[in-house]
C-alpha cells in the first residue's frame, strides 16, 4: 500500500525571507567574485541604468520580494514608495493594451505565440523601480535576479552573455576567462516550487507586481 502523502505546510512569511535571504547571499558573493575577475572590464556603476530600460520576465519569488522591498520602503519613506508606484501604474496604462497575458493577474501567457510578442513588448520602457531623476534603483536591495547578475559573463542555454557595456576591448577569449559559474541556482528553483505550490506558478512583470503590494 502507498503511504499517505500529507499536503506541504505553507510557506511562512518567516521562512520565505529566510530562504531568500540565503539565495541572496549566495548571489551577492558570487557577483563580487564574478567583479574581482572582471575587473576594470565591469562597467557597471551607480548611475548606469541602460539595463533598467526594456520590460523582462520575472518569477514570483522576485515579484514577492520587490513587493516586500515597497513595503519597507513605505514605512520610511512614503512619498519616494509613491512615487514608485505612480511610475508603475504609468508604465501599465502606456504598455497594458499591448501585455501578452492576463491584465487582470498580470501573469504572462506562455504560450509560443504570447512569448514571441514579448521579445517586442515594451522594449523602450523604463523600470518602475528606477529613479529617473538619480538614475539608481530605489528598491535596489529587493531588486529581480535578472538585475542581480547582470554585466559579468553569465552562461544561459543561449551561450555565454555579458552586458554590451562591459568587455567592450575585450576578446571572447578573455570574456571566457572571466566567467565565474553561477552559483544558487539549485536554491532558487526549490524556493520557486514551494511557492508554486502556495501561491501558483506564472511570471509577470515589475509592474504588475509592484502594483499588486
Amino acid at each position: 500500500m502507498r503511504p499517505r502523502r500529507h499536503p506541504r505546510a505553507k510557506l511562512s512569511e518567516t521562512e520565505l525571507c529566510t530562504r531568500d535571504g540565503e539565495l541572496l547571499r549566495i548571489l551577492d558573493n558570487w557577483l563580487v567574485r564574478a567583479n574581482e575577475r572582471g575587473g576594470e572590464n565591469i562597467a557597471c556603476r551607480a548611475g548606469c541604468a541602460q539595463c533598467c530600460v526594456g520590460v523582462f520576465a520575472i518569477d514570483r519569488l522576485d515579484a514577492l520580494r520587490l513587493q516586500r522591498g515597497l513595503n519597507a520602503l513605505a514605512e520610511h519613506d512614503l512619498e519616494r514608495a509613491q512615487r514608485v508606484l505612480q511610475r508603475a501604474a504609468d508604465s501599465l496604462e502606456r504598455t497594458v493594451e499591448f501585455f501578452p497575458g492576463d491584465v487582470d493577474t498580470g501573469i504572462l501567457d506562455e504560450s509560443a505565440e504570447a512569448q514571441e510578442v514579448f521579445e517586442d513588448f515594451a522594449n523602450d520602457e523604463p523600470c518602475p523601480a528606477l529613479d529617473p531623476v538619480t538614475q539608481t534603483c530605489d528598491l535596489y536591495a529587493y531588486r529581480p535576479l535578472t538585475c542581480r547578475v547582470y554585466g559579468p559573463p553569465v552562461r544561459t542555454e543561449g551561450g555565454l552573455g555579458v552586458c554590451e557595456l562591459c568587455f567592450t576591448k575585450a576578446s571572447t577569449e578573455e570574456i571566457t576567462a572571466a566567467e565565474v559559474p553561477l552559483d544558487g541556482e539549485d536554491v532558487e528553483a526549490a524556493l520557486n516550487r514551494d511557492l508554486e505550490q502556495v501561491a501558483g506558478g506564472g511570471k509577470t512583470i515589475v509592474a504588475f507586481a509592484l502594483l499588486g503590494a
